[in-house]
């Protein structure tokens, strides 16, 4: 579904979700095996870092932040459980974990693909969560959660930061929000001390990226293209002006998306002064399109860790 992100009255040009009306707005080695999660006391680390502590301790060291994305539940949660771990230890410093939803306009067919097939599974939210309960301990990469707003209304604002704060999530990107809709979840999302991502696009107006950048936490998530999610065969040259621009509106790191999918990519955007680079589509569609989960695990950590070599 080819759906344009536009910045006009809204934060991006996304329908709205259609529960808008409640009160609510008013306010390793290649050899991985696949097993079923569970506890492992000698694995539980330290509580990860938040997104703009690791930012910032990247930055200290001269570095940039690799961030993978990938659908929870795709092929199922079992390996998804794995494919985190996968990636924490090939090389990412954040993770972002998109929840599968119906409806999913800022996702281009790949993404859109995975969470149909992770919703046919039977995958849900309190499934994610227990998941996510087990496995996080095990992590040193914060994850950040990819959710559109309906599943987050449905649950209620505050029952849904405290959810995902008793289990160790530190950050939330929610796409189809509109920035003037943002204040509740920003209020709450403080309260559990978790980093609110705001996205501002290509075609964001230079009063509204200002407004966007100011009240995002954690990092600012500059979309590199108008459309959907979904790999490309180049960057636009236009991402480094866009840097340049909200750079010099904001000292918070900046981490470009949608279109990352090659080294090339990450070495382009990194030399135009990116903080960090999210890979998304390149990553769901290895774990789609594999024979078995292992052999996805494998493809995983062989693409993350060449990613992790290109920001060397």
């Amino acid at each position: 579904m080819a759906v344009a992100l536009k910045s006009t009255a809204s934060f991006l040009q996304l329908k709205k979700p259609e529960t808008h009306s409640l009160n609510l707005l008013s306010f390793q080695r290649s050899s991985v095996s696949v097993k079923r999660f569970a506890p492992m006391a000698s694995l539980i680390s330290a509580p990860a870092a938040g997104l703009a502590e690791t930012f910032s301790r990247l930055k200290k060291d001269g570095k940039v932040a690799l961030i993978p994305y990938i659908t929870a539940g795709d092929p199922d949660l079992a390996t998804t459980a794995e494919a985190l771990k996968v990636l924490n230890s090939s090389g990412s410093d954040i993770i972002e974990l998109g929840i599968p939803y119906s409806d999913p306009l800022a996702d281009g067919p790949v993404i859109q693909a995975a969470a149909t097939r992770s919703l046919a599974r039977g995958t849900n939210f309190n499934a994610i969560i227990s998941m996510l309960k087990e496995v996080v301990p095990q992590l040193s990469s914060p994850i950040a959660l990819f959710t559109y707003y309906n599943p987050i209304l449905k649950r209620g604002v505050e029952n849904f930061m405290s959810t995902i704060n008793d289990v160790g999530v530190r950050g939330l990107v929610v796409p189809d929000v509109p920035l003037e809709e943002t204040e509740t979840l920003r209020s709450e999302a403080i309260k559990k001390n978790i980093e609110l991502v705001l996205l501002t696009t290509p075609t964001t107006p230079t009063e509204r990226m200002k407004a966007i950048v100011e009240a995002a936490e954690g990092f600012v998530y500059l979309v590199s293209s108008v459309g959907v999610t979904g790999a490309r065969a180049s960057v636009s040259d236009r991402v480094q002006t866009l840097l340049k621009d909200i750079k010099e509106a904001t000292t918070k790191p900046v981490a470009v998306g949608f279109g990352i999918s090659k080294p090339d990519h990450v070495k382009q955007v990194v030399g135009w002064g990116a903080d960090g680079v999210i890979v998304g589509s390149a990553m769901v569609k290895l774990l789609g399109d594999a024979k078995s989960p292992e052999e996805g695990l494998k493809e995983l950590e062989t693409f993350t860790k060449s990613l992790k070599a290109a920001l060397s």
